[in-house]
C-alpha cells in the first residue's frame, strides 16, 4: 500500500507542475509587473582590524574602451580580443570611481573626492560622492581628513560644492611633488581638452582656497595613525598610494595603478593613455602588483569595478584581479 501511495503522490506532483504555468497565467494577477530599472549599491562597508572601511560609488558611467585608455600602444583588436576572452564587452566598459572613507576610531579619513560637478564623469552619471556618503550615514562635515592620491579631475572634482568646501571641517593631504607639478604655470600650456589642462584648471580653482588646511606629503609620511603614503609615481609625477594597517591587518589603496581589472593586470607593460610618464607608470604597475600579490594584500583599486576591492594573483609574468566576495564578512 505504501508503494502505491507514493506513486500516486509523485504523479499528482508532476500534474501540478505541468498545470502551474496555466494557473499562473490566469486571472488579474497576470498583469505584467513594471520594470524598475538597473540598480547599483552606493557603498560597501567592511572592517580592517579596528578600522571601518566604507567604499563609495561616485559614478556608474559606461564609456568607450578599455582601448585606448589601456593599451594605447597596442592594436585595438588585441585589446578587444582580451576582453572577449574574459567574457567582457570588447569596446565598452564601466570603470569604478571609488573614493573610500577610513574610520580609524579617532578620525574619518576620505581618500579621493570623486568627480564632483566638473570631473571626468560629471553629473548626473558621476559626481555622486555626497549622495553615497549620505546613503552610508556619513555627513560631509564629519570628515576630518581628505587625502588625495593625485590631482586629476576625477579625484579632486568633489572637493568643492557650489563654490564652498564640500568637507568644511577637514584638513587636506596631497603629495608635495604632485602639488608642485599642478601649481606650475606650464600645465596651462597643455592642449585644449587634454586631461592635463582640465586638471590644471580645476586644481587652480579648487586647491588655493584649501591651502591653509593642506599638508604636503612625501612617501613614508603618515596621514593619520595607520595610514601611510606610498610612492606610486608615473600616472602623475607625484601619484601616491596609501597603505592601511590596523591590528595586524593591511590593505592597499592604490589609486590609479590600474584602469581596468583585466587589461591593466594582464599586461602591466601596456601603455596607459592617462599616464604622464608611460615608462614609469608601467614600472610602477609591475612593482605594485608584485607587492600586492607577494604580500597577499587586499587592494582598493579606484577604477576597478565597484566595490573596487580585490586581491592580486601572479600568473606567470602577468597578474589577475580576484574580486573580494565574503573575505571580510564577520
Amino acid at each position: 500500500m505504501r508503494k502505491t501511495t507514493e506513486g500516486v503522490t509523485r504523479r499528482a506532483a508532476a500534474i501540478g507542475l505541468l498545470a502551474a504555468p496555466a494557473l499562473l497565467r490566469a486571472g488579474p494577477s497576470a498583469a505584467a509587473a513594471p520594470r524598475l530599472g538597473p540598480a547599483e549599491p552606493a557603498f560597501r562597508r567592511l572592517t580592517l582590524g579596528a578600522f571601518e572601511i566604507t567604499v563609495l560609488s561616485d559614478a556608474e558611467a559606461m564609456i568607450d574602451g578599455p582601448w585606448p585608455i589601456v593599451g594605447e600602444n597596442r592594436p585595438k583588436e588585441e585589446v578587444e580580443a582580451l576582453m572577449r576572452a574574459n567574457r567582457l564587452p570588447p569596446a565598452r566598459f564601466r570603470p569604478g570611481f571609488s573614493p573610500v572613507v577610513v574610520n580609524t576610531g579617532r578620525e574619518l579619513v576620505l581618500i579621493d573626492a570623486g568627480n564632483g560637478a566638473e570631473g571626468f564623469v560629471p553629473r548626473p552619471a558621476g559626481g555622486r560622492l555626497l549622495d553615497s556618503l549620505k546613503a552610508a550615514g556619513i555627513a560631509p562635515e564629519d570628515i576630518d581628513v581628505v587625502a588625495l592620491t593625485h590631482c586629476h579631475v576625477d579625484h579632486i572634482g568633489g572637493l568643492m560644492e557650489a563654490g564652498a568646501p564640500a568637507f568644511p571641517n577637514a584638513r587636506y593631504a596631497v603629495g608635495a611633488r604632485e602639488h608642485a607639478f599642478w601649481a606650475d604655470d606650464a600645465r596651462l600650456g597643455a592642449p585644449e581638452g587634454a586631461v592635463e589642462r582640465s586638471s590644471a584648471l580645476l586644481f587652480r580653482k579648487f586647491m588655493p582656497p584649501l591651502a591653509a588646511q593642506t599638508t604636503f606629503l612625501k612617501p613614508g609620511d603618515e596621514v593619520a595613525p595607520g595610514i601611510v603614503a606610498v610612492a606610486a609615481h608615473g600616472h602623475t609625477p607625484g601619484h601616491l598610494a596609501y597603505h592601511l594597517e590596523s591590528a595586524g591587518q593591511r590593505l592597499l589603496v592604490w589609486g590609479d595603478c590600474a584602469h581596468h581589472e583585466v587589461a591593466s593586470l594582464a599586461h602591466p607593460e601596456w601603455s596607459a593613455l592617462f599616464d604622464m610618464d608611460k615608462a614609469e607608470g608601467a614600472a610602477t604597475r609591475r612593482r605594485v602588483y608584485e607587492m600586492a600579490a607577494a604580500e597577499r594584500l587586499p587592494v582598493l583599486g579606484y577604477h576597478t569595478s565597484f566595490p573596487s576591492l580585490g586581491f592580486v594573483e601572479r600568473t606567470g609574468s602577468a597578474y589577475r584581479w580576484l574580486p573580494v566576495t565574503y573575505q571580510f564578512a564577520e
